[in-house]
Parts: structure tokens; C-alpha cells; sequence
């Protein structure tokens, strides 16, 4: 596991605020700090929604190509905000047992919950790709890309899918990501790279001037503006 970047909560390890216009100038911040993964046999990967926006700035930086993995948050119920897993294409499902644990959620809960979460998925995948095939990962370098990390559990699914489409090596960077998360992920990624990890962190919101949401239309436009893929 190699930890690129590591800074406080108040300077990011480009020596600025760690405080972001938007995601985009969050995008161009972070893909200074992926300089090393240029000679890479690459393939940049957002987490929709709000992830594209930051992987398209980075993709192009890289020259790279961009593409999605599609992630879902498992919310607990009255606190959806928070993770208690994640699922991911290829019927990916990570658990947060910190989270989920207390909960005492039925097993016919949790299923309710999740199979409601896989419809959503189902159909930002194609919204997204449009039906489009994805990037063929096998043997590359994934780059997976989001605007924040909170409690990791998305990200640890994206990380898992990747695996399965055969990456060779997995990297996931963020513009911030709390340092519980940042340490479970190392268990799922090979490297990850983060402009800060503060010891107090509230939610990614905070570190950002305009974190309004991302739409799918916009997520697709930015895709379709990649052009035709590199490879299938």
C-alpha cells in the first residue's frame, strides 16, 4: 500500500487551503498530484455522480480515458447520509459492519434497501454509458476517482469491481477523505492519493465553496466529450 499524499486539515499537499471552488478546480488540483501515473497504461475511472466531474479534469490532464464504475450507497434509513455498505456493478456488495452492526437491521431490511439501490444503479449505468461497453480494464492501471471519501464504503466497492474486470493495479484519489476511511482502504487499494486527510472531518461538503449536485445528463456530457474510447 503506498500513501502518496498525507496533509493536515488546514494546508492540502499542493500547499494550498484544503478548500475547493468546485469540483472541478478540485479535479485540476488533484491531477497535479497523478503526474506519476502519465506512462501508465491508465484508464481514469469517476465515481457518479459527483466524482465525473473531478475524473474528467483529471483524465485530461493524464490524457487519459475516462469512464464510470457505477456504486451505490447503502444509507442507513433514517440517516441516509450515512453508509452502511455499498454495491457495485457485477452484484459488488460491501458491508460497513462499524455501521451496519448497532443498526440490528432484519436481514429482509437490509435486502429491501439494497435491491432497491441495485435498481438505481442499474439505471445509471445506463444513463451513462448509454449503452455503451466499458473500458476494458484487464491488465491496466484503474484510476478511481470522487469528489470525497466519508466512510469508504462506496469507494471499497468500486475498488472491488475494478479487481473483477481484471486491473492490474488498483489507485483511487480523492481531493479529501476522512483518515478512518483512508486507513480501511487500504486494504482494497494499491495506492491512494488524497490532497488531505484531516483528523476532524464532517462531511466532503465542508471543503467545498459549490457542492451542489451533479447531474446524470451532466456526467454523460462530460463522458461523451472524452470521445470514442481507447480500447473495449
Amino acid at each position: 500500500m503506498v500513501w502518496r499524499v498525507f496533509a493536515s486539515s488546514e494546508t492540502a499537499a499542493d500547499g494550498l487551503p484544503l478548500f475547493f471552488a468546485d469540483r472541478r478546480e478540485a479535479g485540476r488540483r488533484l491531477a497535479r498530484r497523478l503526474e506519476h501515473l502519465r506512462d501508465d497504461d491508465l484508464v481514469v475511472l469517476g465515481l457518479p455522480r459527483g466524482g465525473v466531474p473531478v475524473a474528467w479534469e483529471v483524465a485530461r490532464y493524464l490524457g487519459a480515458p475516462l469512464d464510470v464504475i457505477v456504486v451505490r450507497k447503502l444509507g442507513v434509513p433514517w440517516q441516509p447520509e450515512l453508509a452502511m455498505g455499498a454495491i457495485g456493478e457485477e452484484g459488488v456488495r460491501v458491508l460497513n459492519y462499524s455501521v451496519l452492526e448497532p443498526l440490528r437491521l432484519s436481514e429482509g431490511r437490509l435486502a429491501h434497501i439494497e435491491n432497491a439501490e441495485r435498481r438505481e444503479l442499474e439505471r445509471r449505468v445506463e444513463v451513462f454509458r448509454g449503452g455503451r461497453p466499458r473500458l476494458d480494464l484487464t491488465g491496466r492501471t484503474a484510476l478511481l476517482v470522487d469528489d470525497g471519501v466519508a466512510t469508504g464504503s462506496t469507494a471499497e466497492a468500486a475498488c472491488a469491481v475494478a479487481r473483477g474486470l481484471g486491473a492490474d493495479r488498483i489507485v483511487l484519489a480523492a481531493p479529501v477523505a476522512s483518515r478512518s476511511a483512508a486507513e480501511r482502504l487500504a486494504r482494497s487499494a494499491d495506492e491512494v492519493v488524497f490532497l488531505g486527510t484531516p483528523e476532524q472531518f464532517g462531511a466532503i461538503g465542508v471543503f467545498y465553496a459549490d457542492f451542489s449536485q451533479t447531474t446524470d445528463e451532466e456526467g454523460r456530457r462530460l463522458l461523451d466529450e472524452q470521445g470514442p474510447p481507447d480500447r473495449i
